[in-house]
C-alpha cells in the first residue's frame, strides 16, 4: 500500500463521526460513519458472504434494504474500476449501488488487491450511501434471526426519523430500465424482463452466443420474437408487480421456453395461480443447499431474497424442482410438461459459487 493512502486513512479515521443504528423494536446500536454523512431509512437485513461485497452491493435486489455484512474483513480487497464486457460493467452487477447504507464490523478504509481503484468507503461517498462500522454485527445478526427482518434507520443527530417499509411499493418498477436494450447479435434470441437484473444474468446469454432484448418490468413482451424469456431477479414483493405477472400468465398459454430466476420465480409461481409469503429473516449468502427433488443432489447457491413461493399451493401440473435444506422452504418449480423453469437461488452466481449455472444450459437446450 501506498504511503499516500496510508496518509489518508489516518487522517480520516481522525474524523469519523458518530452514528446510531436504530431498530423499530426500539435496539440502538452505536458506531462511526465511515461514507455518506446522511440520515437513511431502509429494511435491515444480513448476508453472510466472505466476497463478493461490490456485486452485492450493486444488486438492484437490495434495493431499499440497509446491508449488514457479518464477515469482519469487508472492504479489505477495496472496488475494481468500471471495466466493460459486452456493453456491460465486468466486475459489478449493475451501475450503481443499490443498498439504503452498510453496516460493517471493522473499518474499511484499509485495502489491497490488483484490480481495486479506491477503498469502499470512497466508493460509498462517492454514490452518497451512509456507512456505519464499529458496532456488534453478531449481536445484529442474531437479533434479527430471533425476531425477524425489521425496519431501521442510521441516524446522525435524530433518532425520531420516521420507518420507511420499502416493500410497501413496486421496487422493481424503480429498478427497472425505461426502454428497452439489445445486447449482442446472435441468432437465437432471448428476452428479459428487467424487475432489477443481474449483469451476470445477461452475460450468462451473451456467452452462450444469445443476442439479449432487455424490456422494461411492464413491458409486453408477448409481440417480441423470442426463442426465450427471461423473468429476471428483483426487490420487493412479487405482488406488487401486477403488470408482469399478468403477461406471464399469458404467455404460460403458449409454449415459449420461461426461466424465472429468484423474483421472477416467485412471478412465475404467481402467474401460474400459486402464492408467496415474506419470509423471516430471508436467505442472503453464498452457500444455501438446495436439494433438487427426487435425486439426492444438493447444490451451494447463492441467494438474496425475503419472499418465497408456497410450495403446497402449486397447481396441478407444477411441481416443486428444488428446496432448501435449512429450512424446507422452496428453491425452484417446473412444469410437467412445458418448458417453464424457476429457480429460487441465482444460477449466475456473481457473487457466489457458479455450480449452478447448468440451469442456463438447460434452458438453452428448450430454446434450441
Amino acid at each position: 500500500m501506498s504511503a499516500n493512502h496510508s496518509n489518508t486513512v489516518a487522517e480520516r479515521s481522525t474524523r469519523d463521526r458518530p452514528c446510531e443504528l436504530v431498530l423499530e423494536d426500539g435496539a440502538v446500536f452505536h458506531g462511526f460513519s465511515f461514507a455518506s454523512e446522511r440520515d437513511v431509512s431502509g429494511e435491515i437485513v444480513f448476508n453472510t458472504g466472505m466476497v463478493g461485497y461490490p456485486e452485492s452491493l450493486t444488486d438492484p435486489s437490495y434495493k431499499g434494504q440497509i446491508l449488514a455484512f457479518t464477515y469482519p474483513l469487508i472492504g479489505n480487497y477495496g472496488v475494481p474500476g468500471y471495466e466493460k464486457q459486452y456493453g456491460l460493467l465486468k466486475w459489478l452487477e449493475s451501475d450503481k449501488i443499490h443498498v439504503q447504507g452498510v453496516i460493517v464490523a471493522g473499518n474499511p478504509e484499509a485495502y489491497s488487491h490488483w484490480n481495486a481503484e479506491k477503498s469502499l468507503s470512497d466508493w460509498l461517498v462517492e454514490q452518497d450511501v451512509p456507512g456505519i462500522y464499529g458496532i456488534d454485527t453478531r449481536a445484529l445478526t442474531r437479533r434479527l434471526r430471533e425476531k425477524g427482518t425489521m425496519l431501521g434507520n442510521i441516524v446522525f443527530d435524530n433518532r425520531n426519523v420516521e420507518f420507511d417499509d420499502p416493500n410497501t411499493r413496486n421496487l422493481a418498477s424503480e429498478v427497472s430500465i425505461a426502454r428497452p436494450v439489445t445486447y449482442g447479435s446472435g441468432s437465437k434470441k432471448v428476452v428479459i424482463v428487467d424487475c432489477g437484473v443481474k449483469n451476470g444474468i445477461i452475460r450468462a446469454f451473451l456467452r452462450r452466443g444469445f443476442s439479449v432484448l432487455r424490456v422494461p418490468w411492464n413491458h409486453d413482451f408477448l409481440g417480441e420474437e423470442a426463442d426465450g424469456i427471461v423473468i429476471s431477479n428483483g426487490p420487493g414483493d412479487p405482488k406488487l408487480c401486477q403488470d408482469t405477472i399478468g403477461h406471464v400468465k399469458e404467455a404460460l398459454k403458449g409454449r415459449t421456453p420461461i426461466l424465472g430466476i429468484c423474483l421472477g420465480s416467485q412471478i412465475l409461481a404467481l402467474a401460474a395461480g400459486a402464492d408467496t409469503y415474506k419470509l423471516k429473516y430471508g436467505h442472503r449468502s453464498h452457500n444455501q443447499p438446495c436439494v433438487e427433488v427426487g435425486t439426492k443432489r444438493c447444490y451451494i447457491t447463492s441467494q438474496n431474497h425475503g419472499y418465497a413461493v408456497r410450495s403446497e399451493t402449486l397447481p396441478m401440473d407444477w411441481r416443486e424442482w428444488f428446496y432448501n435444506n435449512n429450512d424446507g422452504t422452496n428453491e425452484g418449480l417446473v412444469h410437467i410438461s412445458k418448458p417453464f423453469f424457476g429457480t429460487q437461488f441465482h444460477p449466475e452466481a456473481s457473487p457466489g459459487p457458479d455450480d449452478t449455472e447448468l440451469i442456463f444450459d438447460m434452458f438453452v437446450r428448450a430454446m434450441v
